[in-house]
């Protein structure tokens, strides 16, 4: 990779924005690294820029030359019917001034309830839901730019995120318990569920701008890893304890009340709008990566063990966790 290439990432400081920072610096690119505040910690060879996201000519001037641009920006869930739009069509005002790539994450909303199994980029979109409807809509803007010459991008597709941090269901609901030995799935443990590796994705980002040769418009999708609930449940286990944490009184496993979040959503608005979302644990999808192959070659995919063992290291299992464990087993000893 020429060392001289450039990528303007927007929304460096979200999970999608620090994990592309870290995979496009790690294969040589000038990164760029957008964010309101200055990021934690930006590997050798990226740069904060904190030009606002609505200043395009600021943003245009900072990452002249660029030919890539990734959107990790992440507007509030419940915020999507006022932000996504507006915010999306900043971070390509900025793309097409640079005359670059514009990079989208995808998600699986536009494909509705009545999804098949295997998600291919073909599978006709029959939205079933708002956010649906509002991811279809960014998509065919994305298209319609593509078809006036304004704008080249390409959306690449993937499940739920795990690893690279916090702020998804593996987190904030899988294994927020699991200091107390216990595991919390959304959904039925037989259905199959597609799940991305962050950091393997941010590296699948890599390698689509990589390409010498592009469509104007391209949508890809990113195979990751699919989990029924049971084998997610059960790689958690292993993983937790091959980092030294296993509880004395063996694992539990919970489910989310469903039927008390669609009420509570009555009145708390992220409630509301993750029940109109829960048929995503009901319905089974995995997502075909067989064009993103070809189009890239093969990419490197971390084992599912060691991606799982990464994930709970970064949120502490292995660490805290581990002394505490040690700590309890020292004093019952005694």
């Amino acid at each position: 990779m020429s060392a001289t290439r450039t990528v303007l990432v927007l929304g460096a400081n979200g999970r999608l924005g620090h994990a592309a920072v870290l995979a496009f610096a790690a294969a040589g690119w000038r990164v760029l690294a957008q964010a309101r505040r200055t990021p934690a910690e930006l590997p050798h060879g990226a740069i904060h820029v904190a030009a606002a996201l609505d200043d395009t000519d600021a943003l245009a001037a900072a990452a002249a030359g660029a030919h890539a641009v990734v959107y990790a920006v992440n507007p509030l869930y419940t915020e999507w019917a006022r932000q996504m739009m507006p915010l999306a069509r900043q971070g390509m005002a900025v793309a097409e001034c640079l005359g670059a790539l514009f990079m989208l994450p995808g998600n699986v909303y536009a494909f509705g309830a009545g999804m098949p199994a295997t998600l291919r980029e073909e599978t006709p979109e029959h939205p079933s839901t708002e956010k649906g409807w509002q991811r279809s809509e960014l998509e065919a803007e994305l298209r319609a730019r593509a078809k006036r010459g304004t704008l080249r991008s390409v959306v690449i597709r993937a499940g739920d995120f795990y690893g690279g941090g916090r702020g998804s269901w593996f987190d904030l609901v899988i294994v927020k318990a699991l200091a107390q030995g216990k595991l919390v799935y959304p959904g039925p443990l037989d259905v199959p569920h597609a799940w991305a590796y962050l950091p393997d994705l941010a590296r699948a980002f890599v390698a689509v701008a990589a390409r010498t040769a592009a469509p104007v418009f391209d949508s890809l999708h990113f195979a990751g890893h699919t989990f029924t609930g049971g084998q997610l449940l059960h790689a958690v286990e292993v993983a937790a304890d091959d980092l030294g944490w296993r509880p004395g009184a063996g694992w539990r496993r919970g489910g989310v009340p469903w039927g008390l979040l669609r009420a509570a959503g009555l009145f708390v608005p992220m409630l509301r709008e993750l029940a109109r979302m829960s048929y995503l644990w009901r319905v089974p999808h995995a997502l075909d990566g067989a064009a993103l192959r070809r189009v890239v070659g093969p990419l490197p995919t971390t084992p599912p063990r060691e991606a799982m063992r990464a994930a709970l290291t970064e949120l502490g299992i292995g660490s805290r966790y581990h002394v505490a464990t040690a700590a309890r087993s020292r004093g019952a000893a005694s």
